[in-house]
């Protein structure tokens, strides 16, 4: 278990600085600003909402991520010399340079984010956060804001849909920062999807900045760099007891490999050298971490003979094997019989630890792939996923968007051609009703000066982008959604501090989503109500 080194929220803060100055935006932003200042309208009160249109992946939910970076943004944003001199560069030259100035004064002390809280349950079209302040500077926040949170919050979804897929016994690591859309994308996918339910990372970094569990095991290029026993050094290990007279690690792991052969009639010919040496050099290194990839060869006939000689060898010198992994192949038969020859040595042989090995599976494994991991009988443990998890190959994009509501305590509303994009103008308010088993039915949009639903009490709503047909509804109880996190320059509550970890569980785990509303869309035993 990796825990967060001292530092890392210093660390983070100059990371989110780093990674997103106030130049990571669209030049439009800079040119609106400029021409809302030369008006004189600047300072005026502005209110923006981020949202996005559609659930992702066709299903009926989102997880919201990104906040904490959004605050640390928040928190660090000024606009330096050096940005306000390359800003004169790319600006019209007929820019007034007095604008210049103004700039350069500018941060987020006048600024307020209410917000929901991070890792929560969210649906289309409910605005996640509302984002107040000075139209100039509320406007200048947009495209680093929605940078944030889109990537972010697609990626927690997405883990969130694995971990429904896998149910919650199975571990779950994510194992794609080689082929995440850079550097960047790689950090942010392997802390999101921990948030979004995966158990562990490969990515070290991941580990030390945001205390997430790092795994790990071996690549084939490592099983394959060995071609003889002779390349295996030292050749000795001592026992865990501290023994100080070092055995011969090499002759009693081929004594262990003739009687699993023996056991499972095996061909001893078929055995590769090479993959055996590399095992050994690899117990010896780590004799407490042993969990290697058996399929660079073949697992039947070489890599799990291999393995039980050399983890046999490990537990009559008093270590503990961990486990293997599959990497290629029909994983669920495989499994199953890599099980079923680990039960056999752990009664030939009497090695008890044997029955509790761990088998870890991946091989290009999608959401799909995981649901019919669950529907076939297999003994894998741990699902390690890379590309389809961190890419999001089934959507690239969440399609957040930051639309403004108020201006000047006036509301205003974008009305497009296209009906799905015209916005709800005005301050909103945002409750989840529940009902009195405590489970939510319903995420409710009211303005800010309506008075707030109560529990206990009917009330009379209507479904966005539905057909204006109402819908009665009593909750139980209500939760106001969103809260405030930043305010006069400070973050407030866990949305700073903690990052909250959301698993997301269903009563009915071949359906996704936990439950369904957009807005007043709410979930009864027998499907989705509108």
């Amino acid at each position: 278990m990796a825990a967060p080194s001292t530092g890392t929220c210093g660390l983070m803060e100059r990371s989110v600085r780093d990674r997103v100055p106030p130049l990571l935006t669209d030049l439009y932003q800079f040119t609106m600003a400029y021409a809302y200042w030369q008006a004189g309208r600047h300072q005026e009160p502005a209110v923006f909402e981020l949202f996005f249109r559609d659930n992702p992946f066709d299903g009926g939910f989102s997880l919201f991520a990104g906040l904490h970076d959004c605050l640390l943004f928040l928190r660090s944003f000024r606009i330096t010399d050096r940005d306000v001199e390359f800003l004169r560069f790319i600006l019209p030259p007929n820019t007034d340079p007095a604008f210049f100035d103004f700039l350069r004064g500018l941060d987020c002390s006048t600024v307020t984010v209410r917000s929901v809280p991070e890792g929560s349950v969210v649906f289309a079209r409910v605005p996640l956060m509302e984002v107040e302040g000075p139209l100039a500077v509320v406007q200048l926040l947009e495209t680093s804001l929605l940078c944030l949170v889109n990537y972010a919050s697609l990626v927690c979804s997405n883990a969130a849909r694995f971990r429904l897929a896998a149910g919650h016994q199975r571990k779950l690591l994510e194992m794609g920062l080689r082929r995440a859309q850079g550097p960047d994308g790689g950090l942010t996918a392997s802390r999101y999807t921990h948030i979004g339910g995966f158990d562990l990372t490969s990515n070290v970094q991941a580990g030390f900045l945001f205390g997430i569990p790092v795994a790990g095991t071996m690549a084939h290029s490592y099983v394959t760099s060995f071609s003889s026993l002779e390349e295996v050094w030292p050749q000795t290990l001592v026992t865990a007891s501290g023994d100080p007279d070092p055995v011969d690690v090499i002759s009693l792991t081929k004594v262990w490999l003739r009687r699993v052969c023996e056991l499972l009639g095996a061909e001893p010919g078929k055995i590769h050298e090479g993959e055996l040496a590399a095992f050994l050099s690899y117990a010896i290194a780590y004799p407490q971490n042993f969990l290697p990839v058996i399929d660079s060869y073949s697992v039947g006939c070489s890599g799990l003979l291999n393995f039980c000689a050399v983890a046999l060898a490990l537990c009559e010198l008093g270590y503990k094997p961990v486990g293997v992994r599959l990497d290629s192949g029909d994983l669920c038969r495989q499994s199953m019989e890599v099980r079923r020859v680990f039960r056999l040595c752990s009664e030939q042989f009497s090695a008890s630890t044997f029955n509790s090995l761990t088998i870890v599976g991946s091989n290009n494994i999608s959401e799909e792939t995981m649901t019919e991991l669950n529907k076939k009988a297999n003994e894998i443990n741990v699902v390690g996923v890379g590309t389809h998890l961190v890419t999001c190959t089934k959507q690239p994009s969440l399609g957040c968007v930051y639309k403004l509501v108020e201006v000047r305590g006036r509301p205003r509303m974008k009305i497009s051609e296209d009906p799905k994009k015209t916005t709800v103008a005005g301050r909103k308010a945002i409750y989840r009703l529940l009902d009195a088993d405590g489970h939510p039915f319903l995420d409710l949009l009211c303005l800010n000066v309506e008075p707030p639903p109560e529990a206990g009490c009917t009330l009379t709503c209507y479904p966005l982008g539905g057909d204006n047909s109402a819908v009665s509804v009593t909750p139980a109880q209500v939760t106001c959604l969103r809260r405030e996190v930043f305010l006069k320059g400070q973050t407030f509550g866990a949305g700073v501090n903690t990052l909250k970890r959301t698993l997301v569980r269903t009563k009915q785990p071949d359906r996704v989503p936990l439950f369904e509303v957009v807005s007043v869309h709410f979930q009864t035993d027998s499907g989705a109500v509108r």
